[in-house]
């Protein structure tokens, strides 16, 4: 019978330290929190008027938890084993009173990694839970649900119902629609590109760029022109070492960076599958923010540099954190046995292990010496040159560890000297255009959280998934525009000139605000300027640094932020609604006379014809495709009142309706809906749309097998294959067994095995 329980925060992380542990050890995990403040329907639970005391409430789905720890704490040493951060803190301290154990005897451990040494040294070295740091996630907590809690009320009355605010989350919001605005604002400018390749003595091409650019077509004719009939030669040749450092082992935020832009891993992606790498005692904490190495580990790469590369490839390095208020006593992201160069149970998690390992080795390397050259090439009379660039990588390094995500293949120059002359082949002037700011990534606004000291690493994830999920935030396709660039081109003495089509803005997967988002931030920064402000969002999160050091009373923080705060509230119920959801009279329709609206509705952005006042009721359409309440014009909104249209009718004589829903155009023919797909619901065709019911009624043909229809039972291909359904129960097609052969006896004991099974499960 064990004497001792300890408890962890998740199964997966309880199963792995059960392993290391003996016989007197029992562990249980909590699933994360168990008590919080109260949830929907529960109030604020908050005193405001004294001292913000909460009141917590165990989680209903925590309940059978709770009673199960309590149970098993019974007789037992109860060590408490959560997480390192102010979460984990905060979860140790809730047990504490939830398991009636005193937070000044219990004895509390933690560990950078799970691995056996390290729960060893942790039982053999127990602290005490660290009430600082608890009042810290307090306060953040706190602080969070007055702002949630008191402003997104507001919102609901004054732009949309459903609609919420946060601390975090509206800044972040603001960041992305504060960058769509430069965007806006932008003032693009096209001038020429001017390239040549050039083919030397020995049949080697080179390639070159005029080492200034030119403003206007008729200037680039002129240019090319001139040098038709020049003779160019090598004028000079610069060659200069250069030198190429590692980047520090990952924190949380630049772990998130370089699996996006490496892997293609989405912010919440990366931290789902650095936990479980965690669990499973692969890696260290992957939260954090510290740049420190173990002098355990640091032995360890060194005996793993040395082995694998050589001794010239060591180099020991100490990074310090840039944030001042970054946990040193931490460490950076880092695997937990260098010796093992792959680990994780999926692929997915074996690309994320290998990244980390990597750059943790490459941190300890020595520098990449790298040799560049520059090649001067002119003509004679022309003051102009042209520029070929490359570069040889003459000691690779820390990159034999860890390329560099831009690093491409180095361009080699051919071997040449001063005075070599050289053949013209082609020498082309392309049209380029300015490019506007980059929209954010999930990465980089990370990056940009992390550099304004907005959250800290445990909040990025969660963040960016809720600006996301609350319709704030979109994701842009990247199906582009297009537009029409002039090329010249200087080639066998003569210069011609031509026009393409390029498709530009094709940056797939960047955030964008939406209508809905721009809207409330907007709101926010009129009526509400210091929850929006970054300084003061970022001197909050400092605030919470403070706490966590003893130095500042949550309390007094909590009460200096709250009262004006709160008179702001009160006093926002004096703005008009129109006023807060910016609607946008683009101007009168020509049949009714009454006002036509740009505005925000339930599901986002839509137009609208007459005021609720009035004694008809107001038209609505839905807001035209790539249209925003700031920029639709009157005749583009009146043209969404032509939908629905009646396109025509199918073979059987039911209507076909053209009309666009909430996700996307479509037609409707009966009781069926009938995609548009890459078709104009203002101009599509009766023939088209005849030719696209029949494919859809086809598709829904093939898609039965059997239809035992007095029964209301039918075998269908699913997505995943066959299945057997009654409208209500889904039941998969044992294996061995084909459909098409299936009796409705055959399916109807299916479905009741199914059914059966399914009870069992819920019981």
């Amino acid at each position: 019978m064990p004497k001792n329980l300890v408890i962890v925060e998740s199964p997966a992380k309880a199963k792995t330290i059960e392993k290391y542990l003996g016989s007197d050890f029992q562990v249980l995990s909590s699933m994360g929190h168990i008590r919080d403040l109260p949830q929907k329907g529960g109030g604020l639970g908050i005193d405001t008027k004294n001292k913000f005391a909460p009141t917590y409430e165990i989680s209903p789905d925590k309940t059978k938890i709770v009673n199960a720890l309590k149970k098993a704490a019974k007789g037992k040493d109860v060590w408490l084993a959560t997480d390192e951060d102010r979460e984990g803190e905060a979860i140790s301290w809730h047990l504490c009173s939830v398991l009636k154990l005193d937070p000044k005897t219990t004895k509390r451990i933690t560990f950078h990694e799970i691995t056996k040494p390290a729960i060893e040294e942790a039982i053999k070295n127990p602290r005490l839970i660290n009430l600082a740091t608890v009042d810290a996630q307090q306060a953040r907590r706190i602080l969070d649900r007055l702002v949630g809690y008191e402003l997104s009320p507001v919102l609901w009355k004054k732009i949309q119902t459903g609609l919420s605010a946060g601390r975090v989350q509206s800044v972040a919001v603001r960041l992305i629609a504060d960058k769509e605005r430069e965007i806006e604002k932008f003032e693009q400018k096209s001038d020429y590109k001017v390239v040549a390749l050039f083919k030397t003595n020995k049949n080697d091409q080179i390639k070159a760029e005029l080492s200034e650019r030119i403003k206007t077509a008729k200037e680039a004719e002129e240019f090319l022109n001139s040098i038709k009939s020049k003779q160019f030669n090598v004028d000079a040749i610069a060659q200069k070492p250069a030198k190429k450092s590692p980047a520090p082992p990952f924190t949380t935020s630049t772990l998130q960076q370089a699996a996006s832009s490496r892997l293609g891993y989405s912010v919440k992606q990366t931290m789902v599958l650095a936990q479980r790498l965690y669990e499973d005692g692969h890696i260290s904490y992957m939260r954090t923010d510290s740049l420190n190495l173990s002098k355990t580990a640091l032995d360890q790469i060194k005996k793993e540099v040395i082995s694998s590369f050589g001794s010239k490839y060591y180099n020991e390095r100490f990074f310090k954190s840039r944030s001042a208020n970054a946990q040193e006593a931490h460490e950076a992201i880092r695997p937990t046995d260098f010796k093992n160069r792959e680990a994780g149970s999926d692929p997915k998690q074996s690309k994320l292990y290998k990244l980390i390992w990597s750059r943790a080795m490459a941190s300890q390397m020595s520098e990449a010496l790298i040799e560049k050259t520059e090649i001067s090439i002119k003509a004679a009379d022309i003051s102009r040159e042209f520029l070929a660039k490359g570069e040889i990588v003459v000691f690779e390094g820390y990159l034999k560890a860890y390329q560099s995500a831009k690093q491409a293949d180095p361009n080699i120059l051919p071997d040449l000297k001063n005075g070599d002359s050289l053949a013209t082949q082609t020498i082309t002037a392309t049209e380029t255009f300015s490019r506007p700011p980059a929209r954010y990534s999930e990465a980089s606004l990370v990056k940009k959280l992390e550099a304004e000291g907005i959250g800290r690493p445990s909040t990025y994830a969660p963040t960016i998934s809720v600006i996301q999920a609350r319709g704030y935030v979109e994701k842009s396709q990247g199906d582009g525009k297009m537009r029409n660039i002039t090329l010249l081109e200087l080639n066998s003495g003569s210069v011609t000139k031509t026009e393409q089509e390029e498709r530009y803005d094709t940056d797939r997967s960047r955030l964008v605000p939406t209508d809905t988002g721009a809207i409330v931030t907007d709101f926010l920064v009129k009526y509400f300027k210091d929850i929006l402000d970054y300084q003061f969002t970022a001197k909050v999160e400092k605030q919470f640094d403070e706490i966590a050091k003893g130095k500042e009373e949550w309390e007094k923080m909590i009460g200096d932020f709250y009262k004006p705060f709160h008179k702001l509230v009160e006093e926002s119920e004096g703005i008009s609604r129109g006023e807060a959801n910016q609607s946008r009279v683009l101007g009168k329709d020509p049949k009714s006379k009454k006002p036509v609206i740009a505005r925000l509705g339930r599901f986002g952005a839509m137009i609208q014809i007459g005021e609720v006042e009035d004694e008809e009721k107001p038209k609505f359409a839905p807001m035209p495709e790539g249209k925003k309440i700031s920029d639709v014009t009157l005749d583009e909104a009146l043209k969404m009142f032509e939908l629905p249209r009646i396109v025509g009718k199918t073979p059987a004589g039911i209507e076909i309706i053209a009309q666009i829903g909430r996700f996307g155009p479509y037609m409707k023919v009966g009781s069926i809906n009938v995609a548009l797909k890459g078709e104009d619901p203002f101009t599509v065709t009766d023939k088209r749309a005849n030719e696209l019911v029949a494919e859809h009624q086809k598709m829904l043909d093939e898609r039965v097998i059997s239809n035992f229809e007095k029964e209301g039972i039918q075998v269908l291909n699913g997505r995943f294959g066959p299945y057997i359904t009654d409208g209500t129960v889904n039941a998969k097609i044992p294996k061995d067994t084909e459909p098409k052969e299936l009796t409705l006896k055959d399916c109807k004991k299916i479905l009741a095995e199914k059914s059966k099974k399914g009870k069992k499960t819920k019981k």
